[in-house]
């Protein structure tokens, strides 16, 4: 029998029992369809981490200072003052780090933002002009801190779109008034907002010029009582000096810091080692998803096997007849399995759109305070139907095989 015949029987089994194939089929649209819509939802989550921690800016590396250790006790990374101002303009130096393009520091604290009747604890971060640009911030209002204010430690301060909605619900901000903790600074920008990233909100800070946050808000010292930054960020040339300008920030640092065995007192990190990391998180969060949803389409796949047994267990007499005529066990045995690749194929194909819809019905959703971002791409459709028709061969190989070991008499006998 040629192939187009067999795959026309196929089609005419099939369709002799409409009710039955379109609930084994729907087994099969179920499954795929939760592949698709969870997997989906699993690379949207992927693709808004990495799309946040580039929003960060590009080709970043951070410098933090290392861990400190009292009395034996080690603490959390970045938690020994170690890095000073002078350490960010020596790494700004073109000549000391010709692969350095810009350099930002920066000193973090926490404060109680107070204007009027409104108040918010948030970050406070002190920072320089080219914090703008190295971590690509935008200005909705207003303006940003310059060389001049920073030179001058002046009491201005940048807020940050949620702080601002949160501090004036009904007025501008620019030129309105804020004390942090009892401070009183004059407000000058609004921020754009970022949203957030897997290191926190980047709308929920206060920024202000980096020798005020350290002189008046800041108590952090290094072991010498000079005034110490949280971190400094650089923003190498092009992607492909990031190690070079690595290799240039550790010997300037441990030449500044006089260290000579190896053990630096600070860490670098580049950007894409923190997306490789994030990424690397929720990536088991997409596995566990697709195991979540492969157990439905296995399930369906069962199915199959079930609704292929019993049209074995109908078509006895049809087997043996087609035997008696000199039908191969392997024309019965293809036969059998045409068709339960056919129903695997058609619920495959089916289950795409139907995941496909889903996915773009729940994309941009909120639940939980948690935005819900899907991918929908090729490789994954393109899996899923190859799956679905694998399952239907490999769950019906069984009654395919069963039907092929028949022996024609007795199947001529079966009533």
């Amino acid at each position: 029998m040629s192939l187009v015949k067999t795959l026309r029987t196929a089609l005419t089994a099939l369709t002799t029992n409409k009710m039955r194939s379109s609930l084994t089929v729907l087994g099969i649209i179920i499954g795929v369809a939760a592949v698709i819509a969870l997997m989906s939802i699993g690379q949207g989550s992927q693709a808004a981490v990495t799309s946040n921690i580039e929003s960060l800016g590009t080709n970043l590396l951070f410098v933090r200072a290392g861990a400190s250790s009292e009395a034996g006790v080690r603490g959390a990374q970045g938690s020994a003052a170690t890095l000073t101002l002078d350490d960010a303009n020596a790494l700004a130096d073109p000549n000391l780090a010709p692969s350095v393009a810009a350099v930002a520091p920066e000193v973090d604290t926490f404060g109680q933002v107070v204007a009027g009747s409104e108040n918010a604890r948030t970050q406070i971060i002190g920072v320089t002009p080219d914090y703008q640009s190295v971590r690509n911030y935008q200005v909705a209002e207003g303006d940003f801190i310059s060389n001049a204010q920073v030179q001058s430690n002046s009491m201005v301060a940048v807020l940050g779109s949620s702080v601002a909605e949160t501090l004036f619900p009904d007025t501008d901000p620019v030129g309105q008034y804020v004390k942090i903790n009892g401070l009183r600074f004059t407000v000058i920008g609004v921020l754009q907002s970022k949203g957030s990233t897997g290191l926190g909100s980047q709308d929920d800070v206060v920024m202000a010029p980096i020798t005020s946050v350290m002189y008046r808000l800041s108590s952090t010292r290094t072991s010498a009582g000079g005034r110490s930054v949280s971190s400094i960020n650089v923003e190498v040339v092009n992607a492909n000096q990031v190690n070079a300008a690595t290799q240039q920030i550790t010997s300037i640092l441990e030449q500044r810091h006089n260290i000579t065995n190896g053990q630096a007192d600070f860490t670098i990190t580049s950007q894409n080692s923190l997306i490789q990391s994030l990424q690397n998180s929720t990536q088991v969060w997409v596995i566990l998803l697709g195991a979540i949803a492969g157990i439905s389409l296995l399930v369906g796949g069962i199915g199959i096997m079930n609704i292929m047994l019993v049209s074995v267990t109908e078509r006895t007499r049809e087997i043996g007849i087609r035997k008696a005529l000199g039908a191969k066990r392997g024309n019965i045995l293809l036969q059998f399995l045409i068709e339960a690749a056919l129903m695997s194929l058609i619920g495959g194909a089916i289950g795409v759109l139907v995941g496909w819809g889903i996915s773009s019905l729940i994309s941009g959703l909120t639940l939980g305070g948690q935005t819900i971002n899907t991918v929908i791409s090729a490789d994954i459709a393109i899996l899923a139907v190859c799956v679905s028709a694998a399952i239907g061969i490999v769950f019906g190989l069984y009654p395919a095989y069963r039907a092929a070991r028949l022996n024609p008499i007795e199947a001529l006998r079966y009533e």
